[in-house]
Formats: structure tokens, C-alpha cells, sequence
């Protein structure tokens, strides 16, 4: 026992201070996150102004997305962000909550880190499309769990299969997504991406889906970059975040839930609805 009484420094003489060096701080539970899911939502559009409270099966539209995003279980706060009092006020009377922003955003990332700021203990946001009422909620779990559990992700999104030989592959209006071996976005395109010059089994073509989640940390630094070369040529604001040096994880999903851009595309939603409720 003697052994135990040798470090002459510790006045109590304890066996627990003989040590040389302390022990190293370890933890075994992962840093806290707190994710917030922001629907960005505004009134004006080139074809269908006033979109987000039209109403679809009784309910506005963004009414439908909220709900949708009600059953997700890893969002810790639900917010919608415009810059509109009607919306704001359909919002409330459904008992959903609003933060109010600048209308003279540049773009919708813009948006939401004008909402980052309202809600300082966030430490992840999900940017949910405000006019997909179809949208999987696991889908945005998903996208939630990914960002929570590794830190050395910026961003994450998804994409979801396409036949090269579907008319989609060759439309400008459906963007693109090329992946590397580990998942992470290489480039997106409105043109054909990959271009097959050789076939190559198994190589898959990936049509990109608008709903994005971001590290707080990053979002910061990513609305203070220019608009970068790339995303000017493509008019893809995504791109901004690889020309810096982003890592952005590309989750595949079958979740193939349209928008809504049109009033015809907002009859056929209603359709859906009507058979689900079948």
C-alpha cells in the first residue's frame, strides 16, 4: 500500500491523484444537434402567383407540406419562411409557425439563413420545397439523421433514378446529379449528366431533388460567396457550394413526390390526393 502514499504533491495523500499525466476527456454521445425544418414559401411566381395558398383537396398548399412535415420525427422545430402577410396569416390559422424575411432575397438559401438567425440554437437546417405536398417525411428524417451523424458533411440532398432513355434525362428544367464512389455530388447539370460516350452497365442517371440540408456553419459561409462561374452558367446555385470546396452527401430515394409549378400540376395533385384517401 505503500506505492499508493508516493506522490508527495497530493496533501490527502490520495491514490486516485498518483497518476503523472490525467486522463483524457472522452466522450461516448455525439455533439447535441437541433434541426430545423424551414418551407420557404413566397407569393409571387412567373406562373402561378399567389401558389402557396391555393387551395388543393380543401386545404392551401403549403398546408399540405406542413402537415407532411408534422410526421417527421427528427426535426426539431418547423418553420415557414416569407415575406408575404397573406401567407403568414394562412399560416397562423392553421396553427403553423412563421418567420417573417426580407423580400428582396436573392435566392431561396438566402432565405433561410435570414431564419438561422431567428433560431440560434439550430445547428442543422432542412430547406423542404414549400410547393411538394407529396413530399416523404422519411425522406426528411433521412436527410436530418445523415447531416446529425457526420460532421464532415456540408450539405445533403437527394435524387432519385431516371431511364437514360427518358425525355427527362435531355430537359433543362430537370437537373442532374453525378455522384462519386461515396456518395458525394460531383456536379449538377441541366444537360445530360453523365454523357455516354461508352456505355457503362450500372452507371446510373440521377435526377437531382430540390430539398437541401445544411450544416449551420456552413450555410454562414455560403451566403457570404458571390454567385460563382458555374452556377451563373447553369443557373444552380448548388454549384456555388462545390466551386468551394462543399462536401455534399446525395442520398437515392424513391421518392418521386412532383411539385407544384402550374394550376394543371395542382389538378393532378388533387387527384392523387383523392386516391390516397381511397
Amino acid at each position: 500500500m505503500d506505492s499508493f502514499f508516493r506522490n508527495r504533491s497530493c496533501p490527502l495523500a490520495c491514490p486516485c491523484l498518483t497518476l503523472a499525466q490525467p486522463l483524457p476527456s472522452v466522450s461516448h454521445f455525439p455533439a447535441p444537434t437541433y434541426i430545423l425544418g424551414v418551407l420557404p414559401s413566397r407569393w409571387g411566381s412567373t406562373r402561378f402567383p399567389g401558389k402557396p395558398l391555393h387551395v388543393i383537396a380543401g386545404k392551401p398548399l403549403i398546408q399540405h407540406v406542413w402537415e407532411r412535415c408534422l410526421r417527421c420525427s427528427r426535426l426539431d422545430e418547423i418553420l415557414v419562411a416569407t415575406d408575404d402577410e397573406r401567407i403568414r396569416d394562412a399560416v397562423l390559422a392553421f396553427g403553423g409557425k412563421v418567420a417573417m424575411t426580407s423580400p428582396d432575397h436573392p435566392t431561396g438559401t438566402d432565405r433561410i439563413a435570414e431564419v438561422a438567425l431567428t433560431v440560434p440554437q439550430a445547428t442543422h437546417l432542412v430547406n423542404i420545397q414549400g410547393d411538394e405536398p407529396l413530399i416523404d417525411p422519411a425522406l426528411i428524417d433521412e436527410l436530418a439523421a445523415t447531416m446529425a451523424a457526420d460532421s464532415s458533411l456540408d450539405m445533403a440532398t437527394a435524387a432519385n433514378l431516371l431511364d437514360p432513355s427518358d425525355a427527362a434525362v435531355r430537359d433543362p428544367n430537370v437537373v442532374k446529379v453525378a455522384v462519386a464512389l461515396d456518395g458525394r455530388a460531383l456536379y449538377f447539370s441541366r444537360s445530360p449528366l453523365p454523357f455516354f460516350r461508352n456505355p457503362v452497365a450500372g452507371l446510373p442517371v440521377l435526377r437531382h431533388k430540390g430539398i437541401y440540408a445544411y450544416k449551420r456553419s456552413f450555410l454562414e459561409r455560403f451566403v457570404t460567396w458571390p454567385p460563382s462561374p458555374l452556377e451563373m452558367a447553369e443557373s444552380l446555385e448548388q454549384l456555388r457550394a462545390l466551386e468551394n470546396g462543399a462536401s455534399i452527401k446525395v442520398l437515392l430515394t424513391a421518392d418521386t413526390s412532383p411539385g407544384v409549378d402550374t394550376p394543371e400540376q395542382a389538378r393532378e395533385i388533387e387527384r392523387l390526393l383523392s386516391l390516397s384517401d381511397h
